[in-house]
């Protein structure tokens, strides 16, 4: 297959569950899909279809219909707000490892089909660390991870660099601090942690951005809408745009050839030789 075009393909992960990361994989998505992105969001929290319940949207299928051959991956996909597009959660991709030649290729063949018209694949992972996440976090070439100001945030965020660096080799984690007071609160938030990385591990964390506690984020999610939309002048929305200019402007990994044939390959190969 050739490739005509880089496709960035980022997880968006948390060490424990609550901080949000759902919300901010969302408005990131729409923000850049807003600047022109052709964007795709897979729901990976296998447990919980959690885009689903976010956005308000009931999909008939979801990707084990790709696996069955029933549909394909265009016909899966389900158009969210503001031209977003949503493969929804399936319990499918739990049986990767189970995968056989013919539905290997299938599913590698689907989504190089779509490698003409998809700019970024943002992969919104479920919370921890779990073999699954894992997997996600390994098979893609960025990783963006939401942390809070609370201890356990902080804990579980170092606990998730620990394990991805020493035990998988990865490197470099964007970090985005959540249901702050303003940047100077994010920034700040951002040192502790790298205090602790700095001093034990040898990584390397860049701060992608801030986004601020806001009412009318809490209000945009009562009413199933990313706060981009709903309240695009919103303390919060200005944030999130802002952190969609510096994903954007992020250079785009080329690690063993990069774009989303090499993502699912290599997440069959890493739920192939997965331990439980």
């Amino acid at each position: 297959m050739s490739q005509t075009n880089p496709i960035r393909v980022m997880a968006v992960s948390s060490g424990k569950g609550g901080v949000g990361k759902t919300n901010v994989a969302v408005n990131l998505g729409v923000s850049l899909t807003g600047m022109g992105r052709r964007v795709v969001l897979l729901d990976a929290d296998l447990g919980l279809a959690n885009v689903d319940v976010l956005l308000g949207l009931h999909a008939k299928y979801n990707l084990s219909h790709v696996l069955s051959g029933e549909r394909s991956l265009d016909e899966i996909m389900v158009e969210g707000p503001g031209g977003l597009r949503i493969v929804p959660a399936s319990s499918g991709i739990q049986r990767m490892s189970e995968l056989n030649h013919a539905e290997q290729a299938a599913i590698i063949h689907a989504f190089a089909d779509l490698n003409q018209d998809i700019d970024v694949l943002m992969v919104d992972t479920a919370a921890g660390i779990a073999g699954g996440v894992v997997n996600f976090v390994r098979a893609c070439q960025d990783v963006l991870l939401v942390v809070v100001d609370e201890p356990t945030s902080l804990t579980d965020a170092y606990a998730f660099i620990k394990l991805m660096n020493r035990d998988y080799g990865v490197f470099r984690f964007h970090i985005l601090t959540n249901m702050v007071q303003d940047v100077v609160h994010g920034q700040a938030l951002f040192s502790k942690l790298c205090k602790v990385t700095d001093r034990y591990l040898d990584v390397a964390l860049h701060f992608l951005g801030a986004i601020p506690q806001d009412e009318y984020l809490r209000r945009a999610v009562q009413k199933q809408n990313p706060v981009v939309l709903a309240y695009p002048n919103s303390k919060s929305a200005q944030a999130f745009r802002a952190t969609a200019l510096r994903t954007d402007a992020l250079p785009i990994s080329q690690r063993g050839g990069g774009g989303l044939e090499f993502f699912v390959e290599r997440m069959i190969r890493y739920s192939n030789t997965a331990t439980v």
